[in-house]
């Protein structure tokens, strides 16, 4: 078999992912404290697991519409008006999906041509370029930095935008960095948006784990805004139930029934179990979700403080349960800082070019972990530290 000549040449020039690659390195190992992947250490509610095993009880094991099930979709449409503040008809501008990774991959398929443009913000989530590059479009990044503690740039968006620049992603607060989007600076992005007919997909995964006292807002409920953007969102993050694989996308009929189109022929519709599972927690799940919540601005405060004082030059992240630190002053790059603390200390942690080339310099670390073990992987890495030679200043 010439695989050469069989396999898609498109998927094959994928890079793998960079997360993945480094924690193939940490399977099997023993001992070891990660600080990888983004996914909450506790278990999804009880209240939430018993709606799931209620609905196995009753039997309720059958395909649902392609659309999901609409008592889902109304509670999406009531969690959603309550929480964002837009409002969207859960008949025809819902659609729930497995995780919120299959909702970009349906809108991009829907929304992009060959050779059409999607700009996205980097350091940025690892998916978010090779799902563009799937439909046979262009992913172009606009780089961020810690000046602007790692949110998009207004002027460099407009900086970026070509003819053919037709989707804007947006993820805020960020993976890897947990920055946030000021109000005043996403209603310039807005305004650009409005400005060039830009179309926005907007991940906001981790909008209820925000820790600057300031409420979530939403790009979809700016003026001018609903009409042209698709509001992503899940319960994998805020709920704890990453397992379960279930998310939605809210916007326009006529991309959602885009969308339904392919999710018919593909992926049919989320588990049923899933989907009850999902009612539940929209409901009753809110004071599970501030408890997760408030231990994570905990874990977040001790963290922070902990790299900047040994040395690991650390932004306060403003939401996810994620932190961006700086190991420049160490003359080693990310993925040799990464490797070498792995082996000698054994903390993984995440190289930060595994998001994009301008977070070399950088580490992702997550610290949706147990509190006792984040104080074990902080004393490792300051006596790593410790036995680094930093960088003379100049």
């Amino acid at each position: 078999m010439d695989w050469n000549h069989t396999l898609s040449r498109q998927i094959a020039q994928l890079p793998r992912s960079g997360i993945r690659e480094f924690f193939d390195l940490v399977i099997g190992s023993k001992g070891i404290i990660s600080l990888g992947v983004g996914e909450p250490d506790f278990v999804t509610p009880w209240h939430v697991r018993e709606a799931a095993i209620y609905s196995l009880e009753k039997g309720h094991t059958t395909y649902t519409s392609n659309y999901g099930l609409l008592s889902l979709r109304r509670a999406i449409a009531s969690y959603v008006q309550d929480f964002f503040h837009v409002e969207y008809d859960p008949a025809c501008e819902i659609l729930p999906t497995v995780g919120v990774s299959q909702a970009i991959d349906l809108a991009l398929r829907c929304l992009l041509n060959p050779g059409d443009e999607v700009l996205y913000h980097e350091p940025g989530y690892v998916s978010y370029a090779p799902t563009v590059c799937m439909t046979y479009a262009h992913a172009t990044p606009v780089q961020t930095g810690i000046e602007d503690l790692f949110a998009l740039s207004p002027q460099k968006l407009e900086a970026a935008i070509t003819p053919k620049t037709k989707v804007l992603m947006l993820n805020f607060p960020t993976n890897p960095t947990g920055s946030i989007a000021p109000l005043e600076t996403l209603k310039k992005i807005a305004e650009i948006c409005c400005k060039h007919d830009i179309f926005v997909l907007t991940d906001e995964i981790y909008s209820e784990l925000r820790y600057d006292g300031e409420p979530h807002t939403s790009i979809a409920s700016l003026p001018g805004m609903k009409e042209r953007t698709l509001l992503l969102h899940g319960f994998s993050k805020a709920f704890a139930m990453t397992g379960m694989r279930l998310g939605y996308a809210c916007g326009p009929q006529e991309l959602i029934d885009l969308m339904v189109k392919i999710h018919s022929y593909t992926m049919i519709c989320p588990s049923i179990t899933s989907q009850e599972a999902g009612v539940e927690a929209l409901k009753n799940g809110k004071p599970a979700m501030e408890e997760m919540r408030d231990s994570y601005h905990r874990r977040r405060d001790y963290i922070v403080k902990r790299f900047n004082d040994m040395g690991l030059d650390c932004h306060l992240p403003g939401g996810a349960f994620y932190t961006f630190p700086s190991v420049k002053r160490f003359g080693l790059s990310s993925r040799e800082f990464a490797m070498r603390l792995l082996q000698e200390e054994k903390v993984a942690a995440v190289p930060g070019t595994a998001f994009g080339s301008c977070g070399e310099g950088y580490l992702r670390c997550c610290y949706a972990t147990g509190f006792d073990l984040l104080e074990q992987a902080c004393d490792k890495m300051e006596h790593f530290c410790e036995t680094l030679q930093s960088i003379p200043t100049l």
